[in-house]
């Protein structure tokens, strides 16, 4: 690759869509993107206003009214991740290759599915701390495909308890748990074929009320043994702003190859603990 011909926009461009394609519980949809913009360096702070609940009164006639101030509360999303990629592709390696250039946009592309991992696990790490602890189910084993779905169903009626909208509403589950799912006719004879379509940000289907998602980054769960969080939410529970800053390619000065490096900078929080459910699963006989 010609480096006057490398287009930083054009990279960083194309590193985040790949990186939005793959990521799971940092997709969107999964959590709301709306600070994306206001980043754009490591340690910058997004200030996140939350308006309270308005006032229910009573109208009397002839009875003046109550006007209340509007009131907020301020949280604050830190950007305080930064992850990098850097690698180089000699230049007789290059003229071996079928296309020089190819060679490096697929080492690109494999770093930002590396990205994704470590930014994956992150929030995922945060959702499982963040999680109200009213809305975390104790750890239980599954066996059965009727136990899994029926598993969805109670984490929908806990969100259904705290008022949490029903639109939007998603589940990340674990590939062994979305293998009992696949024997459940609840799963495969309605909502898996809605989904059929749409197979993206590791979206495998449609159940109780949610869509559902397959990682293998969920988190360990609290209990004693080795069960993992099956997390379920709504997008307005975690906020997610990312980066690509400084895609930058250069020659090798101490041989002959072209470097290819760039940063990620990322940050999560959960802002409403009670939008999120958890259970503790251990899928066994």
């Amino acid at each position: 690759m010609a480096i006057s011909a490398f287009k930083p926009e054009v990279w960083t461009a194309d590193l985040l869509v790949t990186l939005e394609k793959s990521l799971v519980y940092a997709a969107p949809g999964v959590v709301n993107r709306d600070y994306e913009g206001d980043i754009s360096q490591y340690g910058d702070t997004v200030h996140i206003t939350t308006l309270a609940d308005p006032t229910i009164g009573t109208y009397t006639p002839h009875t003046d009214i109550t006007i209340e101030d509007v009131d907020d509360s301020d949280q604050t999303l830190l950007i305080d991740q930064a992850k990098y990629f850097a690698f180089e592709v000699d230049d007789v390696e290059k003229r071996q290759s079928r296309n020089g250039g190819a060679v490096l946009t697929e080492q690109a592309r494999k770093a930002a599915y590396k990205l994704r991992d470590v930014a994956d696990a992150y929030v995922a790490g945060l959702m499982a701390a963040g999680v109200d602890a009213g809305n975390l189910l104790a750890e239980q084993t599954l066996s059965t495909p009727s136990a899994a779905y029926d598993l969805l169903v109670d984490l929908g009626v806990t969100l259904d308890e705290d008022n949490v909208p029903e639109e939007g509403r998603w589940a990340i589950v674990t590939p062994a748990f979305y293998g009992l799912l696949l024997k459940d006719d609840r799963f495969v004879g309605s909502g898996d074929a809605t989904a059929a379509a749409t197979r993206t940000n590791g979206m495998v289907g449609e159940a109780a009320g949610f869509s559902i998602r397959k990682s293998n980054n969920a988190p360990d769960g609290p209990g004693a043994g080795a069960g993992k969080l099956v997390i379920a939410g709504y997008q307005g529970a975690v906020t997610y702003a990312e980066q690509i800053n400084n895609t930058e390619a250069a020659r090798k000065e101490k041989g002959f190859a072209d470097i290819v490096k760039g940063l990620h900078l990322y940050g999560s929080k959960v802002i409403r603990p009670t939008g999120l459910a958890a259970a503790d699963v251990i899928i066994g006989g």
